[in-house]
């Protein structure tokens, strides 16, 4: 049934189907009758798949990776398919409008997506007002049942980068009140400059500012980092140390890749056709899952780790838990999969 959608979706460029999709979906969902209907069909049910991590419980493992609900307008709809958790952003302090279009890309044959959205987003004052909403609805919802949120939080396009860790620190406290756990956003490739605050210095200035800032509050908030799939093993090294001393709380492993030597020969010619921008999808699996391997080590296990990466069934999942994940992220298998993946994942974990 979905492959038919898919195909009618496929037909429109890629940004306009995911609008046209997920606003559908809200229509339907507007109906409390249809809510109930696709939540019963597509939410997961058992309490073997709740995971407790950081004295917070996901009624399941599996979540949808930031940049998918980058404004929190959707959280009814994701809800309904059983997502366990939902990460929203990249949230910016000022609203930004984003690299120009077209600027999401499907690469079918390898089952793939090419993105350059650049962290358009309408700012962390809109998305924290729809997130206050959405918390105060759902406020008498014990937590072992409610979908988990998460803020992913970067930096605006023409902040120059010695001064990002103020965007950062804008962000977390605007969110603080509203989100369940925090990820710091420095891997993504389409912000000109960004990835350079991977280095170490950068990364202490930044996670050392937030952490300090989240241990005077009464009740401290997860802090994760968000990292790329085409780290050096120097670079690991130093996320790990860091990891240690900073007392992050987790890692997201991994953001998409700018490499292009996992696409097939097709895909290559089309990738280097449509340019610049971040690779997700089936061709990232190998490469996110060494990362995954080698962080989930350099850590000595001490952390949980959100896998994320070529993630499109039960058996992509299950290697991620094998290879030290504590919970998983889909993104662009839910493209292609549909909005059953949840549940098939959680039937095979």
């Amino acid at each position: 049934m979905y492959s038919f959608f898919r195909d009618i979706l496929f037909l429109l460029e890629a940004e306009n189907a995911h609008y046209v999709s997920m606003n559908l979906l809200k229509r339907i969902c507007s109906v409390g009758l249809f809510k109930a209907l696709i939540s019963y069909i597509f939410t997961p049910k058992g309490e073997t798949l709740k995971r407790e991590i950081w004295g917070i419980t996901f009624k399941n493992p599996v979540g949808l990776g930031a940049g998918f609900d980058k404004n929190a307008v959707y959280l009814r709809e994701l809800e309904a398919l059983g997502f366990g958790f939902v990460e929203i952003g990249t949230a910016t302090p000022l609203p930004q409008k984003g690299n120009d279009k077209p600027r999401l890309f499907r690469i079918k044959s390898d089952k793939a997506l090419i993105n350059r959205m650049g962290f358009n987003n309408d700012g962390v004052q809109s998305i924290k007002k729809r997130l206050a909403q959405w918390k105060e609805k759902n406020i008498t919802t014990p937590i072992s049942k409610r979908m988990i949120i998460g803020g992913n939080i970067g930096k605006n396009k023409n902040t120059p980068n010695e001064e990002a860790w103020k965007d950062y620190e804008i962000c977390f406290n605007e969110l603080f009140d509203v989100v369940d756990y925090f990820v710091v956003n420095v891997s993504s490739p389409n912000t000109p400059g960004l990835r350079e605050l991977q280095e170490k210095d950068s990364l202490l200035k930044i996670l050392g500012t937030l952490q300090e800032n989240n241990k005077k509050r009464p009740t401290p908030k997860p802090l994760l980092l968000k990292i790329a799939p085409d780290l050096t093993n120097e670079q690991l090294q130093d996320i790990a140390e860091i990891a240690s001393s900073i007392g992050l709380d987790g890692i997201v492993s991994s953001n998409t890749t700018i490499s292009r030597e996992v696409l097939s020969a097709e895909a290559k010619q089309k990738a280097d056709q449509i340019g610049m921008g971040g690779l997700s999808g089936m061709p990232l699996k190998s490469n996110a899952d060494f990362i995954l391997k080698e962080i989930f080590a350099l850590t000595n296990g001490n952390i949980p780790i959100l896998a994320s990466g070529g993630i499109f069934n039960g058996e992509d999942a299950n290697s991620k838990f094998k290879l030290g994940a504590s919970l998983v992220q889909v993104w662009t298998g839910f493209i292609y999969e549909g909005p059953s993946i949840v549940k098939k994942i959680c039937k095979k974990i």
